[in-house]
């Protein structure tokens, strides 16, 4: 892969952020960037970023493109080995697979400057990997609480960088980096899920409707009995208007909103040069086979602010 560093202009750095099977939206930022000779020369990534921004680093994002996109539902399920401890999966077998198809290196080895984000458990203090082995940084770095295991390194046990830096514009910044491209891909997930939400609420009501139509003898249908069984139909639906969502929706909802948070808050006090946030909002966390759509809207994305990123950068 040919450089494109170019020493007319200011060092590029891109902060890739995390949002899990979204992550694949990355790849389709990177392609844009590519085809327009703006290599960044310095990466930096949280949870599904520090993933990705390794293969750019390591300039192997022609060959992840690729796995990703053959990815089947029945190949993510055989990636993830259950844990019964800290974490629904290991990791071990999906990082074992990565290792086969590119060996574990030192980050200072890597084509590119290069740094992860993670978060320590004790503390919640923020953990920064410049150098060390890339496949533990990464891993540290996607940790996602609940659902793939800590890490311990040198007596600390790690977990995702997302809950502290979402979009690590700081670290970029930090490497380098002398203007900053910025990948947030959970900017549309509380908007999104608002209406998923409501039409659950909805089709939960229709369902209970119909099953009350389902129940009536025909001849009922007529006279009184119309009359009497509609009432009853409009009374449910005032009782369900105020149903509450479900645990899982609570829980994801509340956990968008803290990224949501969090990212707004820390790119409020370091704002980078040119934020990308691609429409992923219909992209559930584990939706892994879902690469086509995903690349496709960072493409998108990415083409679709062409204009202000090639005056900025270049």
């Amino acid at each position: 892969m040919t450089n494109g560093t170019n020493a007319n202009r200011p060092r590029i750095g891109i902060a890739l952020g995390g949002g899990a099977a979204r992550g694949w939206a990355h790849l389709g930022v990177l392609r844009w960037l590519r085809e327009h000779d703006l290599y960044p020369d310095i990466i930096s990534g949280t949870s599904i970023g520090a993933l990705v921004g390794a293969a750019a680093a390591a300039e192997t994002l022609d060959e992840m493109e690729t796995w990703a996109r053959a990815l089947t539902w029945q190949d993510v399920l055989s990636y993830l080995d259950v844990s019964f401890g800290g974490g629904l999966i290991s990791g071990k077998r999906l990082f074992q697979y990565f290792e086969t198809q590119l060996p574990d290196r030192d980050i200072q080895d890597l084509q590119r400057p290069f740094g992860t984000v993670a978060t320590e458990l004790a503390s919640g203090q923020e953990v920064w990997f410049r150098d060390g082995p890339m496949y533990r940084a990464v891993r540290a770095s996607v940790a996602l609480p609940g659902l793939m295991t800590p890490v311990k390194v040198d007596e600390q046990w790690l977990v995702d960088g997302g809950l502290v830096n979402p979009v690590p514009v700081s670290l970029c910044r930090a490497l380098g980096a002398e203007r900053v491209i910025a990948v947030d891909l959970n900017a549309d997930l509380l908007s999104h899920r608002a209406a998923d939400m409501q039409t659950a609420y909805g089709n939960h009501r229709l369902d209970k409707a119909l099953n009350r139509l389902q129940e009536l003898p025909w001849l009922s249908l007529l006279g009184e009995g119309l009359l009497t069984k509609t009432q009853q139909w409009v009374n449910d639906f005032k009782r369900d208007s105020e149903a509450l969502p479900s645990l899982v929706d609570v829980l994801t909802q509340s956990v968008y909103i803290m990224q949501m948070r969090i990212t707004r808050a820390r790119m409020a006090g370091d704002p980078p040069d040119i934020l990308l946030a691609p429409k992923l909002g219909h992209i559930r966390l584990v939706e892994f086979h879902r690469a086509a759509e995903a690349i496709e809207a960072g493409y998108r994305c990415a083409d679709a602010a062409g204009a202000a990123i090639l005056e900025k950068l270049r």
